[in-house]
């Protein structure tokens, strides 16, 4: 008899064409947020990271529902929408889901500091990465600060949209496994 080596819980099977859709579209909704300009001197290049919330949030909660390609695409398209050096945004999105994928059995059923330090950790790692990226492809280095302050920005509001993720997910898909 084999072993069972995860006690994470079976996903409940979605079978509304709707509910198949809104963890991709919730993610390009912030990707949309995230890039959308606001009349605020230096806004851009504070930005929250609205779509690594979303990726973290759908990593955890259903990951069957936000399948590779699909953040790929989602980070390709926030790449050629922000003026980024195209797939880098992409790259950093898909290492930030195989991350939380790989300790996702840690954040299930857990309280929500615990997962909000995990979304900590995940976001100051990501986000010093993605400075790192875009200074060696554009071979330059940027001032750090303005990614120090984005992160700390990025992880004050994470609650919120924490918050709004699982309200949603309950009312449209249903509780995760």
């Amino acid at each position: 008899m084999p072993l069972k080596v995860s006690s994470i819980p079976t996903l409940p099977r979605v079978n509304s064409g709707v509910a198949w859709l809104v963890p991709t579209t919730t993610t390009l909704l912030a990707t949309i947020l995230a890039i959308l300009p606001v009349p605020v001197p230096g806004y851009a290049a504070l930005t929250p990271a609205f779509t690594l919330m979303a990726v973290y949030h759908w990593t955890i909660y259903r990951p069957d529902l936000l399948p590779p390609i699909g953040v790929f695409a989602i980070g390709l398209t926030q790449d050629l929408l922000s003026g980024s050096p195209v797939g880098v945004g992409a790259l950093v999105l898909l290492l930030a889901r195989a991350a939380v994928l790989r300790a996702r059995r840690y954040f299930i059923n857990r309280t929500f500091p615990f997962v909000w330090t995990g979304f900590a950790l995940l976001g100051a790692t990501t986000m010093l990465g993605l400075w790192a990226l875009q200074c060696l492809v554009q071979l330059t280095v940027f001032d750090v600060r303005s990614t120090m302050f984005r992160t700390v920005l990025t992880i004050a509001i994470f609650p919120v949209a924490s918050f709004a993720l699982g309200r949603t997910q309950r009312a449209l898909i249903g509780a995760a496994g």
